[in-house]
């Protein structure tokens, strides 16, 4: 039985995910040095030219590359809480919405590096999407601690909240670059370390919290 050919939107969905794939095998291979639109559009048997179809240049395929890949792991954070949520009130049921990050960095720690790098250089075409980015995994470390039962009632505790989720972001990303560099070779090790952390957060966030 002859398969069915594809559509034309089709074939160029499945060209630009063969894209975005080679991008991301040689971006974990050989690092950012060795991503050129060149060597790209041939690792996905695409002629160099027909890159341009679906970006516009490198920048905007890393874009891609951040996008999906945020995407993919906000929602499985969303889901780790949704299970956590079934077991209330004990602070190790959310252990898996700090695993799963830790996780991801490790598996594509060149795009973690990029995206830190872009935030803090001016001049970077990507830092837009890097603050945004930033701003996004902020608001989800944020959403673990309200999980747990810290609500934020007005200015001084939303910004509170903020300021933790951002040392949970800071500190997760720290943790994953250690795995990677061997010197923190057990990954529930460095999710227990978080979990440990979020335990003291909630404590002084708690007992710092202004009485109505």
């Amino acid at each position: 039985m002859s398969e069915t050919p594809l559509t034309r939107r089709e074939a160029k969905d499945l060209t630009r995910r063969r894209l975005l794939a080679a991008a991301l095998r040689i971006l974990d291979e050989e690092g950012e040095a060795g991503l050129t639109t060149g060597k790209v559009a041939k690792a996905a048997g695409i002629a160099q030219s027909s890159f341009y179809v679906h970006f516009k240049d490198m920048p905007d395929l890393l874009r891609a590359l951040g996008e999906e890949g945020g995407e993919r792991l906000r929602r499985d954070m969303r889901e780790a809480r949704r299970r956590a949520r079934e077991a209330p009130g004990e602070l190790e049921s959310h252990r898996d919405a700090f695993r799963i990050p830790l996780e991801a960095v490790s598996r594509h720690p060149e795009l973690l590096r990029i995206l830190l790098r872009a935030r803090h250089d001016p001049s970077s075409p990507l830092r837009g999407f890097a603050l945004e980015t930033a701003r996004a995994y902020r608001e989800h470390h944020a959403a673990d601690l309200a999980a747990l039962g810290y609500t934020a009632d007005d200015e001084r505790d939303r910004r509170r909240l903020e300021m933790i989720a951002d040392a949970m972001n800071a500190a997760t990303d720290a943790l994953a670059l250690g795995h990677l560099e061997g010197r923190y070779p057990d990954l529930e090790e460095a999710a227990d370390v978080l979990v440990a952390l979020s335990r003291g957060s909630l404590r002084w966030l708690r007992a710092t919290r202004r009485d109505p």
